[in-house]
């Protein structure tokens, strides 16, 4: 079920799923908590980063000189969302993870240029980026509706809607989030994503970030100015505020590396001291020893051999990549195969 928002505009509605208990969900952060905080090695998936002070950090850090990803991504878009909309003719665009969508504006803009243009449908888990999208959307692209949804796309995405009449459909999936799921649960994931998808008619975007120097990508995840540091931390917040845990955030070292074999960041949290923590929510009680580590998030970097297997393993045909001037970024058609 979910809870209809009254946004208070002609062309808008939105749905929201947070707190619902639909089957097949996946577990809440209690259940996460429980389950990653009593593993021999400790660690919390990165959904749980985004709150709204979680979100305006990393909003913060996508500005930041060492944070590439972002810019690299926008620029592909600036230069190349017209040959996008050209190629897939997209009547939606559905965007997972859509948060501020700022840089989705460049696509739908070119779709609207176009004359394809006929609905946006945002997923997001904070109801407050889901209703500013659709605010201004409405009033930059006439006619447009939109059919917002504020949950998780993990959760959420069997209440994507069907597409909106014969039109092509194009999930966009951008930032490099791909890259925080384990390599199983990626291809997965790239699954759920076909099943949205109409064979010969509809496409995906896929953002991903590629394998570099990793002096390059550890600065992107090691800030200067700490922003990334606080991010990571915000977890420990979330967990306290919504759990009732006890935890010290101030009392865990950021930590970031590249991972030369895997080929993906890691982002740690370390103890600098040793601490008890309660969390009576699930009614456990954890220890950390000085310098353990509790692991926080991976993110994949690619290479377009790794790309491309990983959409054939989801049924999806590599058509195009398109890169930034620097080839650090890559932006991906692909189409159910």
């Amino acid at each position: 079920m979910s809870t209809a928002i009254d946004p208070g505009l002609d062309r808008v509605s939105i749905h929201s799923y947070v707190g619902t208990d639909d089957a097949g969900e996946v577990r809440s952060l209690a259940d996460d908590v429980l389950d990653g905080l009593t593993r021999p090695f400790k660690e919390l998936p990165p959904k749980h980063f985004y709150d709204t002070r979680g979100a305006e950090l990393f909003d913060r850090t996508c500005e930041l000189p060492e944070y590439y990803p972002t810019r690299a991504e926008r620029s592909i878009l600036a230069a190349r969302a017209g040959e996008i909309a050209a190629r897939t003719r997209a009547a939606e665009v559905v965007e997972l993870g859509s948060g501020t969508a700022e840089k989705t504006g460049l696509l739908l803009a070119a779709l609207a240029g176009a004359g394809t243009l006929r609905r946006y449908v945002p997923v997001d888990v904070t109801e407050a980026m889901v209703l500013r999208c659709a605010e201004a959307f409405v009033a930059r692209f006439d006619p447009l509706d939109v059919h917002g949804i504020v949950g998780d796309f993990e959760r959420h995405l069997p209440h994507v809607p069907a597409p909106d009449g014969d039109g092509p459909r194009l999930v966009a999936f951008l930032g490099g989030t791909i890259g925080n799921f384990a390599p199983g649960a990626r291809r997965r994931f790239l699954r759920s994503l076909a099943a949205l998808l109409r064979p010969g008619v509809d496409h995906l975007l896929l953002g991903t970030d590629l394998v570099k120097d990793p002096a390059v990508l550890e600065a992107a995840y090691d800030d200067a100015a700490g922003v990334t540091a606080e991010f990571n931390r915000n977890v420990l917040h979330v967990v306290n505020r919504e759990l009732g845990a006890d935890f010290d955030p101030d009392a865990f070292a950021h930590v970031a590396f590249f991972d030369r074999e895997h080929e993906w960041i890691e982002m740690r949290l370390r103890a600098t001291r040793r601490m008890t923590v309660t969390i009576p929510a699930v009614d456990l009680t954890v220890d950390f020893a000085a310098r353990e580590e509790l692991r926080t998030e991976i993110s994949a970097k690619f290479t377009p051999a790794r790309l491309e297997a990983d959409l054939a393993a989801a049924g999806l045909a590599l058509e195009d990549v398109l890169t930034d001037a620097e080839g650090r970024f890559a932006l991906s058609l692909s189409t159910p195969g």
